[in-house]
């Protein structure tokens, strides 16, 4: 997940509101029944120490949702009486949840923001295609091609005229599929997709996915539906989530790999607490792997004002020259330095738990 989105949040000193709020139920009752959770939002904050016009800036927000139609969540990172940052969610929070703190409560949006494919379907047929983009947010066409309209069907005769009938077809279809193809690779470039799924019917698609550029070949999936049915949600859903699912795989493969010594005895990767604690002061962080509800993740460290200067201890940050300190959570306190410095995070759940990091967080390192 690139985190760069989240630099107002490190703009501004603490400390801050943070609240995760669920925006998939859609009845009658919705407005008031969001009405309220922006009521007993506000108090918790409140609660637990926000000042007045932060929980009313938290609240003012909140209401703001009562109708909208938005279908999973929302995000609200406010301090000092305003809001700085709400952006959607792309799944919804298991519950609703607020939280004050020195630091904005972030990790969460890995999981429920972060690893989001972008996806184009395109709909195959022997006379061209039609792209749609589907996101968690839904979907909108996005272009289409027409190729060769003659010839384009079979004869089941075999004499020498039909044979040479039959020759200009798959010469139809052959320019076609590359039609298809150029406007596809095109299309990915202008929305920056993330996964590719061809509908239609099996020659057709695989004839298409071959004339595509071989780097788009790892994000095609060919979905096995007939010429011209729609691809309900759930199967782009689907795609989508298989998609996350081998992304963190592979990150964690990588991880497995990587911290794993050289011939001089240096890793690629380290994993707990103390060890990343100190990667991320020398801002060797390239990757921040999490687990959600790791153990490790909510280790009390120590953080001082500037990103950089976090630390296990408190008398830690003093040796360091720091006079103001503020404990946080590992996973906020490391998300903040990934942020500064430019690295990536990624949320990953493995199947088998002796391949996750140590406590449920680590990272690959810019160098050893």
């Amino acid at each position: 997940m690139d985190l760069a989105f989240l630099h107002p949040l490190y703009e501004h000193p603490g400390p801050w509101a943070s609240v995760y709020v669920d925006t998939s139920r859609h009845t009658e009752a919705t407005p008031h029944e969001r009405h309220l959770t922006a009521q007993a939002l506000s108090r918790e904050l409140a609660e637990q120490g926000a000042d007045d016009a932060t929980c009313q800036a938290v609240r003012s927000a909140l209401e703001g949702l009562e109708h909208s139609s938005e279908p999973h969540g929302r995000a609200v990172f406010a301090r000092a009486g305003e809001v700085v940052l709400d952006p959607p969610l792309a799944r919804a929070p298991l519950r609703d949840s607020a939280h004050w703190a020195p630091l904005p409560h972030t990790a969460p949006l890995l999981e429920l923001a972060g690893e989001d494919p972008v996806c184009v379907v395109a709909y195959v047929d022997r006379k061209g295609a039609a792209f749609e983009l589907r996101t968690a947010l839904g979907r909108q066409d996005v272009g289409s091609v027409t190729g060769r309209q003659h010839p384009i069907h079979r004869t089941s005769t075999v004499d020498w005229s039909e044979r040479h009938f039959q020759l200009k077809v798959e010469n139809t279809w052959e320019h076609n599929a590359a039609e298809i193809a150029d406007a596809l690779t095109v299309c990915q470039e202008e929305t920056r997709a993330d996964l590719l799924i061809l509908v239609g019917d099996d020659r057709e698609r695989r004839t298409v996915h071959e004339r595509l550029p071989q780097r788009l070949h790892d994000l095609v999936v060919e979905a096995p539906h007939g010429t011209g049915s729609r691809l309900l949600d759930q199967d782009v859903e689907q795609a989508r989530q298989e998609h996350v699912r081998q992304r963190a795989a592979r990150e964690l493969e990588r991880f497995l790999a990587a911290r794993e010594p050289d011939g001089e005895g240096r890793a690629g990767a380290v994993e707990g607490v103390p060890a990343l604690i100190e990667a991320a002061r020398e801002h060797r962080i390239d990757e921040l792997l999490i687990r959600p509800d790791a153990p490790d993740a909510h280790r009390e460290v120590w953080i001082g004002e500037d990103p950089d200067q976090l630390a296990v201890r408190r008398t830690d940050l003093k040796i360091l020259g720091e006079q103001h300190s503020w404990p946080a959570r590992a996973d906020d306190a490391l998300i903040r330095s990934a942020v500064a410095t430019g690295a990536a995070a990624l949320s990953v759940t493995p199947a088998d738990p002796a391949t996750e990091p140590a406590g449920g967080l680590g990272a690959l390192l810019r160098w050893s």
